[in-house]
């Protein structure tokens, strides 16, 4: 049984009825009476609604209802809040704009939701769509950040005339100030990180359900925190008691930060179910989910680096421009500052300062997505840690090892808002130069020159936070339910959208309790069933959800010590517990915990008066977050005559603190890089001078393909973190924290013998062939 404990590769227990077609995903629930939602969205980035009219819509076959924003505005219907305020460079609270599930009086980005059209098919609805008739009046928009903040940039908001939502600083200004005008080499560039869409396997979707007699909503919908969205619907929404929301959700095909928020469909479904006593289903299909989903990244950073006259970083500054959007979604707000701290990399800059403008934009409202401000961050620092070694003729390697923070001074407040817990950045470094063959790299870059590539290896060494924030790292919630036959449900507040959560829960269980995972039954994203959760976000599962289940598991322990210290007439100081069974120590008397657990439901069994059962509930938070770090290194060539990039290999070692699985941990670093290629090498979002979408589907909208990436050597270097029960830091997020930059320090790198300084992403074959073609010609 020792194969299915913590550290065992397994694999994941899901996929059995996933790859046989047996999910349940939220558009394979059907409901009698069942009708379908259609959302008819703005054209127009910007323009003013001088009427609605639906009446021709109303008439045609199949047509239930038609409701308009001011529909929503007459029943009392809250919009979408911000959870986090800023405020605006004058000090005042920032301004939050009107985010209502219909749009009432304007539109404000192109797929901004004018009209719900629902029927009794989806045919039916997409048809009397074509029968609204909308008179816009059309107005200047400003899609982009360059656009929304040049001088005379028209207003998203006219209560934000200069577009700015919030200024948020960190660090000591005066401090890296004073740095900068005495350091010796001081070096800048600007960084454009683009904007891109998350394109999940399974679209957004939802479907709500109200039961008139029982006064209570019913939402199934593919999300990432079911409770939190459920308070959110519930107080905010509907201002209704939270007991009369229940929230469900199934399998989810992908969220990646995504579907961590709210969002009108899910507030619609649930309304117009209450107004017509009938289900209603939503289901976006994939141009939909290009005008309707939030988007992410999306930002200007002009970067500038400090150094002694021997390398030493001094000081770091980045003022950056964040798109927020035309409105702020859930999170908004979050994402652009939250994760700055990443800024300070696995070095010991002593001063660093960063400003952040969140900026109003006639486009899509920006949400997280995976790595959440981490990525950018790295790309940052690490770019320009590259830029400065060529500058001031420092190899790049050394320049970075000069500069890293020991494993001798953990723990190591950096110059920003971490401190590291534990790490040994350097020990990553050198397992990856080794494992890359960092010293075979000349000949592989001669080789590929005879042959009239370009060829460039990056190098990166990269940290970021999880299950954060910082100062208050989130609680989680688990339950352990055992059956009268000995089986066992383990209900956890985390959500499962892919990550393997019924694998490792089941081994964590295994571990701690000595349970067979088939006896084990896992169960999420039910809000009636589990009773309390934070959800899956910022890789934070097994640090807060897995220390819950441990906690839990040693209430069991310390329960089932009771029952057999009865069963075995025993002291109960003198009963151990190891591998699934209680032993009277010194002797080999012994009980199973299944035949406990079979007791606890037996009262003959049990001294008198003694409570029924064997289960165990906890809601725990982690001591702190924790920090995963690793070193990437990238190997490309470029065909001068195509510009079509070619990643030759890659070598990752990341210290994830204690591994759980290392099959699911390659698998989601595996997933990390792809998602790091597809922004590096194609993917964008692309908006015209109207605020007009040019990238809304994937004829135009690059995606990364099997053939992008080589077989990918990914290793570890653990050093377990004491901030949870487990040891571990979190690993959803680490490979596109590293991938980013570490791509795009090689394409720089191939780049630099034609007097490239900087190329900013993405490096489409286009683009290459461009940027070669213009310097040879030079």
């Amino acid at each position: 049984m020792r194969e299915f404990e913590v550290g065992s590769s397994l694999p994941r227990y899901e996929d059995l009825r996933l790859t046989r077609g047996r999910g349940r995903y939220t558009d394979d629930f059907s409901f009698t009476g069942q009708t379908h939602l259609y959302l008819l969205r703005s054209p127009h980035a910007a323009a003013t609604i001088k009427s609605i009219d639906t009446s021709a819509a109303k008439e045609a076959p199949g047509v239930v209802a038609i409701y308009t924003g001011a529909d929503l505005e007459t029943d009392g219907i809250g919009g979408i809040r911000c959870r986090m305020r800023r405020k605006h460079p004058n000090g005042e609270p920032s301004f939050e704009p009107p985010y209502p599930a219909l749009a009432v009086n304007a539109v404000h980005y192109v797929g901004d939701a004018v009209v719900a059209v629902i029927a009794e098919t989806m045919a039916d609805a997409k048809s009397a769509a074509e029968l609204v008739e909308i008179d816009y009046e059309n107005l200047p928009a400003a899609a982009t950040l360059e656009e929304a903040t040049a001088d005379g940039a028209p207003a998203v908001w006219q209560e934000a005339p200069d577009n700015i939502c919030f200024l948020q600083e960190l660090g000591n200004k005066a401090a890296v100030d004073q740095t900068f005008a005495k350091a010796k080499h001081v070096v800048k560039e600007r960084f454009r990180i683009s904007r891109v869409a998350t394109n999940s396997m399974e679209p957004r979707d939802a479907i709500g359900l109200y039961d008139q007699g029982d006064n209570r909503f019913t939402l199934y919908a593919g999300l990432q925190s079911p409770h939190a969205l459920r308070a959110e619907l519930a107080q905010t929404i509907f201002k209704v008691p939270i007991n009369q929301m229940h929230v469900i959700s199934p399998d989810t095909g992908g969220a990646f930060g995504m579907k961590g928020g709210m969002y009108p469909e899910l507030i619609l479904v649930l309304w117009a179910a209450r107004k017509l006593g009938r289900p209603v289903k939503w289901i976006s299909d994939r141009s939909e989910s290009f005008l309707c989903d939030h988007q992410a990244r999306d930002n200007i950073s002009d970067v500038s680096l400090a150094l002694d006259e021997d390398g030493k970083f001094l000081a770091l500054r980045v003022e950056t421009l964040a798109s927020l959007g035309a409105y702020l979604s859930s999170n908004g707000t979050l994402v652009p500052v939250n994760n700055v701290g990443g800024l300070a990399g696995t070095y010991m800059t002593p001063h660093i300062h960063v400003a952040v403008t969140g900026v109003f934009c006639n486009s899509n409202p920006t949400c997280p997505y995976r790595g959440a401000g981490r990525p950018e961050a790295s790309y940052c620092i690490e770019r320009i840690i590259d830029i400065a070694a060529r500058d001031i003729g420092i190899d790049r390697i050394e320049l970075r090892r000069r500069n890293m923070i020991p494993a001798s001074a953990m723990p190591f407040k950096t110059g920003l808002v971490y401190t590291y817990d534990s790490g040994d950045f350097e020990g990553c470094m050198k397992l990856a130069m080794e494992a890359g063959d960092w010293k075979g790299a000349k000949g592989r870059a001669d080789k590929a020159r005879k042959a009239g590539k370009l060829y460039g290896i990056g190098a990166v060494s990269v940290i970021e936070i999880a299950g954060g924030p910082a100062d208050r790292p989130q609680e989680e919630a688990a339950e352990i339910r055992f059956e009268p036959t000995g089986e066992a449900s383990v209900m956890v507040g985390s959500h499962n959208h892919g990550q393997g959560h019924e694998t490792v829960f089941r081994q964590i269980v295994h571990t701690t309790l000595g349970l067979s995972p088939d006896k084990v039954r896992f169960v999420y994203g039910d809000t009636d069933k589990v009773f309390h959760g934070r959800g899956t976000f910022g890789s934070r599962t097994m640090g807060a959800g897995g220390t819950a289940v441990v906690r839990a598991s040693d209430k069991i322990i310390a329960r089932g010590k009771e029952i057999a210290a009865h069963l075995l007439e025993a002291s109960q100081a003198d009963i151990e517990f190891a591998e699934g069974k209680f032993t009277v120590a010194g002797t080999d008397r012994t009980i199973d915990i299944v035949d406990v657990a079979q007791a606890a439901f037996m009262p003959q069994k049990l001294p008198r008066n003694a409570e029924i059962g064997l289960n165990a509930n906890v809601i725990v938070a982690p001591a702190g977050a924790t920090f995963p770090n690793g070193f990437h290194i990238c190997e490309v060539e470029i065909d001068p005559e195509t510009g079509i990039p070619d990643i030759l290999r890659y070598t990752v070692v990341d210290d994830v603190g204690q591994v759980v699985n290392p099959l699911l941990l390659k698998g989601q670093i595996h997933g990390g890089i792809a998602q790091g290629a597809g922004q590096a090498l194609g993917e964008i979002i692309l908006h015209d001078s109207d605020g007009q979408l040019l990238t809304g589907s994937f004829m135009d909208y690059y995606m990364p393909r099997a053939d992008n990436l080589p077989s990918l050597t990914v290793q570890s270097h653990s050093v377990p973190t004491k901030q949870n029960a487990l040891g571990v830091k979190g690993a959803g997020e680490a490979g596109t924290v590293g991938a980013l930059p570490a791509i795009m320090n090689a394409i720089n790198d191939a780049l630099s013998p034609l007097g490239v300084r900087h190329f900013e992403m993405p490096a489409t074959a286009e683009r290459l062939w461009k940027v070669i073609s213009e310097h040879r010609a030079g």
